[in-house]
């Protein structure tokens, strides 16, 4: 069902190796502006590429990567391959190291509608058209979107668990997450990693935004090469991990607010008529509070700390228009209940509001509040993987930045042109049927 490709990606040349952990980044929204600022600093950073600053960011890194090249910075591998991507981690209060597999290629930029890459989020539109004016100018992919596969049986680890024994890179990142790379050339592994997404339908676990981009560019080129069967701009780089493993792991994206235009009492107050609040004795322990209730929040606002538990009887009263796999998420009901009830911020305006923010670590909540700069923080507790299955399956959307899977893949290990010339290749070979 899913059509992938294997990848002529283009690298950092070889005597870059050893300097590779200082060449890659970490998307753009999970690193504070002092970590990217220093990103910025070295470059030959991918940031440059991934996230390029200036008055006209695609132009840049479209300047830049023609240096790159030119310099033998960047080399395109000869062959396509299917690029075996291992992360070990642990997570806080972990002492066993965990290990998602996974494999990076290219896949068809489907349209929503053909539900053959399933999504769960929405997205913010400006975002979107940044990623499309920035896939035109530049024509490079720097960072893989992460997808999901459902294969139980595992037929495909036997042979990443061997490509991975010789790695291409070996670093850690800017979390203490030890990524590995490696490669597979044979074409007739390749075919079974072909042959086995073919039968699946991929879910979309991060990069609404990115694949967006790819799907608009592909609807405006695709008058372009009509002679041409396989075309660069119709594929966008995906990270495709196996969503029967056990090491996924889904982190809460917290909720910052700006301009709060009422007083703190008065805010409390409305609150109140939706909400049970509790104040809670140390406000900075609400990040480590298990929020085992449905529709049960923390709240930083001021000085102080409080959780928030939804009225039951008001549960009745919101969301009627929602289909029932929706209203029945936490952050549907946050979203509803504070930004539009509340606020009067209505959901379509919070999709683009500049008043909200996204957040995943808890202590730059805690400083953005204390310091003044954010009105209030909303702390969220995470979502299960068989939430986010259902919703998907169901074709609905949830208020946006509702997943964090964590640990995400990093920028720079490797980069996808959607030049034509640089895309080209006899992909049949890869295809069984085309053999007869």
């Amino acid at each position: 069902m899913a059509e992938i490709l294997p990848l002529r990606a283009w690298r950092y040349a070889d005597t870059f190796n050893s300097k590779i952990e200082e060449l890659t980044a970490p998307l753009f929204d999970v690193v504070s502006s002092k970590q990217r600022e220093l990103l910025y600093e070295n470059p030959l950073n991918s940031i440059h590429l991934s996230v390029p600053k200036g008055a006209d960011p695609g132009n840049e890194a479209f300047e830049t990567l023609q240096k790159w090249k030119s310099e033998g910075i960047l080399h395109q591998d000869y062959l396509p391959g299917i690029y075996v991507y291992y992360q070990y981690f642990r997570l806080p209060g972990e002492t066993t190291e965990r290990c998602r597999k996974g494999f990076i290629a290219q896949i068809k930029a489907y349209d929503w509608e053909e539900k053959q890459i399933l999504r769960h989020e929405n997205t913010i539109v400006s975002a979107v058209n940044d990623r499309v004016d920035l896939l035109k100018k530049a024509k490079i992919q720097a960072s893989p979107t992460h997808g999901l596969y459902d294969d139980p049986e595992f037929k495909l680890e036997q042979w990443m668990d061997e490509a991975i024994q010789s790695p291409l890179y070996e670093l850690e990142d800017y979390q203490g997450v030890r990524e590995v790379l490696a490669v597979i050339h044979d074409r007739k592994v390749i075919c079974e990693f072909l042959d086995l997404l073919e039968q699946k339908q991929v879910v979309l676990a991060d990069g609404h935004h990115r694949i967006e981009g790819s799907i608009a560019l592909r609807h405006e080129m695709k008058k372009e090469y009509p002679e041409k069967k396989w075309k660069a701009h119709d594929y966008h780089l995906m990270y495709l991990t196996n969503a029967a493993s056990d090491d996924l792991k889904i982190l809460p994206t917290h909720r910052l607010f700006y301009g709060l235009t009422e007083s703190q009492d008065s805010f409390l107050e409305k609150l109140s008529a939706w909400f049970e609040v509790k104040k809670f004795g140390d406000a900075e322990e609400i990040g480590n509070y298990a929020l085992h209730k449905p529709f049960s929040f923390g709240l930083l606002l001021g000085e102080e700390g409080y959780v928030l538990e939804l009225i039951p009887e008001k549960y009745k009263t919101i969301n009627h228009d929602l289909p029932e796999v929706i209203r029945k998420l936490d952050l549907a009901v946050l979203h509803e209940v504070v930004f539009n009830q509340i606020l009067g911020i209505n959901r379509e305006e919070q999709r683009n509001s500049s008043q909200i923010a996204y957040e995943r670590n808890f202590a730059r909540c805690l400083r953005q509040v204390r310091s003044g700069q954010a009105s209030f923080a909303l702390i969220t507790r995470e979502l299960s993987m068989r939430t986010v299955m259902e919703v998907c399956q169901s074709g609905h959307l949830m208020p946006q930045k509702s997943t964090y899977f964590y640990p995400k893949a990093l920028s720079g290990l490797l980069f996808a042109s959607i030049e034509q010339s640089e895309f080209e290749f006899n992909y049949d070979a890869f295809f069984r049927k085309s053999e007869g």
